[in-house]
């Protein structure tokens, strides 16, 4: 059962085309990586997911947003989630906060931008929703709660029935997470498959000088130096054959994600995030 479809989906401010007619199946259950450069038009195709700015084209989705009142202390923030949302689990808000230096008495505008994040992030992972959306959900935080973090999602909150959307920078730290990976660009899909597809379609392979001529008649999605030697980043093409030329891996999602976006990845003039 798909728990977001979207046929169409298309966004524009005056001139400026945000999503230009994008379509989207994410499935109940899984956990996709919504990546792409800054302007591409991410948190658009989020705000339409959540129902927080209108759109053309066609969309259904199941949605929980928790709302975080900076005015209130952090206690009075429990306590408001607590009443508003009938599935809060407040015991677990503050299991989560526990392992913070956060104190329930502090006022939340008090609070440093990653004490504000962590705070936010506890009250919306103790929500029993069916679709939990992230945008960018570990900015300013040091990396040893970005780690805490996406250990806490995968174990303490993601239960198979649940579906989560992400997008971040920081692509190497949720790739092991991942069920579900989609490049935009433009306004535009440009890859979306699952990560099993991801771990069969692509591989990279460090070649000699010498052998790289005959390498490339193979057809490179992308290339790049190291140490003096060429990676090569191949798409469907048979390991057996790659591994003529060298040790062969599959890539990193940011090392295809400079491959498909590689020197598009600006925004063109009249698209915007």
């Amino acid at each position: 059962m798909a728990c977001i479809e979207a046929h169409g989906l298309r966004k524009a401010y005056g001139a400026t085309v945000a999503l230009d007619s994008i379509d989207l199946h994410v499935e109940t259950g899984r956990i996709l990586g919504l990546i792409g450069p800054n302007g591409a038009g991410k948190t658009t195709a989020l705000s339409a997911i959540l129902g927080l700015s209108s759109y053309e084209g066609e969309l259904c989705f199941i949605a929980d947003v928790a709302v975080l009142p900076r005015w209130m202390r952090v206690s009075q923030a429990l306590d408001y989630v607590a009443g508003v949302h009938p599935r809060f689990d407040r015991a677990k808000a503050e299991a989560f906060l526990a392992k913070t230096d956060i104190k329930t008495t502090s006022l939340v505008r008090a609070l440093s931008k990653g004490m504000v994040t962590q705070l936010h992030l506890a009250l919306i992972m103790a929500i029993d929703a069916k679709l939990l959306v992230l945008d960018e959900p570990t900015l300013g935080l040091d990396i040893l709660y970005r780690k805490e973090f996406y250990d806490t999602l995968l174990n303490d909150y993601f239960d198979h029935s649940r579906t989560i959307v992400v997008t971040t920078h920081q692509v190497e730290e949720v790739q092991h997470i991942l069920t579900d990976l989609m490049f935009i660009n433009r306004g535009h899909i440009v890859l979306d498959c699952s990560m099993e597809a991801f771990e069969q379609r692509y591989a990279e392979v460090m070649v000699p000088p010498d052998q790289l001529a005959q390498a490339r008649l193979l057809g490179p999605l992308h290339e790049r130096q190291v140490f003096g030697r060429s990676i090569l980043l191949f798409d469907g093409v048979d390991r057996k054959r790659l591994a003529e030329f060298g040790e062969v891996r599959t890539p990193s999602i940011a090392d295809l994600f400079v491959a498909v976006i590689g020197a598009d990845a600006a925004p063109a003039k009249g698209v915007a995030a």
